[in-house]
C-alpha cells in the first residue's frame, strides 16, 4: 500500500550541510577578517588583495584537510566496530542474536516478537543490522571524509571570494568599510539559507551568524589598527 503523502525528511543532509556550511562561513569571515585587519593598518591595495588571496588558498586547504582528518578518524572507529562486530557474529551467533533480540525488547517489543524480529534480520544481513541497531551506524549518516574535505574545502572559496571581490572592486580607500558590509550581507544570506535546508528558522539561523561574523571585524579591524601606528 503507497503512502498517502510523500515524507521529506532532511537528516540525509547531516554531513555535507554542516561540512559546507563550516567552510562558507569560514571562508567568508576569515578572509574578510584578513583583508580588514591589514586594510586597517594603512597596507597598499596590492598588499591587501595578496594577503587576501594567500588566506583564500592557505584556508582552503586548511579546511579541507581538517575535515577530512577529522571524518577519517570517525572513519576508523566506524570500520574497527565493524569488524569486532562481524568477528563476533563468526564466533558467537546466538549470543548476538540474543544481543539483537534485547534491543529491539528495550525498544516496547515483547520477547517473542523480538526474537523473530531479530532472527529475520539476522537471516537478511545480520552485519547490517547489528550495525544499525546496535552501533548506531546507518548509510545515511556513515563517515565519508573525501567526500566532507572537498565539500568544506570548496564551500570555503566560495564564501571567500566575496571579500575578494570587495577588494578588487572597492575604491582603494573604502576597503574596509566595503567588505565590512560585503560580509554581513554574504553572513546574512549563508545563515539563512543554512537554516533553511536544515528546516529550523531562518531569521535566527542569520542572526547567530551575523553575530560572530560581526564580533570578527571588529577585532580583525582593532588589530590592524592598533598594528598600523606599531608599525
Amino acid at each position: 500500500m503507497r503512502p498517502r503523502h510523500p515524507e521529506f525528511h532532511r537528516s540525509h543532509r547531516a554531513g555535507w550541510l554542516r561540512a559546507a556550511v563550516l567552510g562558507a562561513n569560514d571562508g567568508i569571515v576569515s578572509v574578510s577578517g584578513l583583508v580588514v585587519g591589514v586594510a586597517a593598518s594603512g597596507a597598499s591595495a596590492s598588499t591587501v588583495l595578496a594577503s587576501g588571496i594567500a588566506g583564500v588558498v592557505a584556508g582552503a586547504m586548511s579546511m579541507a584537510a581538517g575535515e577530512y582528518v577529522s571524518v577519517q578518524s570517525q572513519a576508523d572507529t566506524e570500520s574497527a566496530d565493524l569488524a569486532k562486530e562481524r568477528r563476533e557474529l563468526a564466533e558467537a551467533p546466538e549470543s548476538e542474536l540474543r544481543e539483537l533480540a534485547m534491543i529491539w525488547e528495550r525498544r516496547g517489543l515483547d520477547a517473542t516478537l523480538a526474537r523473530q524480529v531479530a532472527e529475520q534480520l539476522t537471516a537478511h544481513d545480520a552485519l547490517a543490522s547489528h550495525a544499525r541497531d546496535e552501533l548506531g551506524i546507518t548509510d545515511t549518516l556513515r563517515a565519508r571524509p573525501l567526500q566532507a574535505a572537498l565539500a568544506s574545502g570548496a564551500a570555503f572559496i566560495s564564501g571567500a571570494v566575496l571579500p575578494i571581490l570587495a577588494t578588487l572592486l572597492a575604491p582603494p580607500a573604502r576597503v574596509e568599510a566595503v567588505t565590512i558590509a560585503v560580509t554581513l550581507l554574504a553572513l546574512t544570506l549563508s545563515g539563512a539559507l543554512a537554516a533553511w535546508a536544515g528546516g529550523a528558522s531562518m531569521l535566527r539561523g542569520a542572526l547567530r551568524v551575523v553575530g560572530w561574523g560581526a564580533a570578527a571585524m571588529i577585532a580583525a579591524s582593532l588589530v590592524g589598527r592598533v598594528a598600523g601606528v606599531a608599525l
